[in-house]
């Protein structure tokens, strides 16, 4: 049942008949119950999510434009102040944004992040001075290196050019 030697058979060839996998369209059209309960209520949430998520992010957008607009408008005042508002007004639209779908990934993802970060093994102060070192003189040898080269071939077509 294999197509040559030392090959396993796969499904297509040993004719196992496997039915193939619904495209996304197709399962619209099922009957509802066809996925279970649970299921049905989990996709129900995540479109009431989808919903509200969109208000959040034009919520954003207008606090982010107001924020652009109220620092030209405001620009006769102190920087200090312009850049305190900002700040409250980028804090607010993070909190907002991270009330979202993606907001939520993103967070999680920082904090994962973080958390690998934390078991990365740092090199020691000698390890680092060392490998600095070495780095120097590599690109010491290369800047030499093509310098020669370039007063090489610079007096090459000197000669020919004349």
């Amino acid at each position: 049942a294999s197509s040559s030697i030392g090959r396993a058979a796969v499904s297509k060839t040993a004719g196992w008949g496997f039915d193939s996998l619904l495209a996304c369209q197709q399962i619209a059209k099922l009957p509802r119950g066809s996925f279970g309960a649970e299921f049905e209520q989990k996709m129900i949430e995540k479109g009431d999510q989808a919903r509200t998520d969109w208000i959040k992010w034009a919520v954003v957008a207008a606090i982010v434009a107001g924020g652009v607009y109220a620092n030209s408008h405001f620009s006769a005042e102190s920087l200090l102040i312009r850049t305190i508002g900002l700040l409250a007004l980028a804090g607010v639209a993070g909190w907002i944004a991270a009330q979202t779908e993606r907001g939520r990934a993103f967070v999680n993802l920082c904090l994962e992040a973080r958390i690998e970060i934390r078991k990365v093994v740092w090199p020691t102060r000698q390890e680092t001075i060392q490998t600095t070192i070495i780095v120097l003189i590599v690109i010491f040898i290369l800047a030499l290196i093509l310098w020669l080269l370039d007063w090489g071939l610079n007096g090459i077509v000197s000669s020919i050019i004349g």
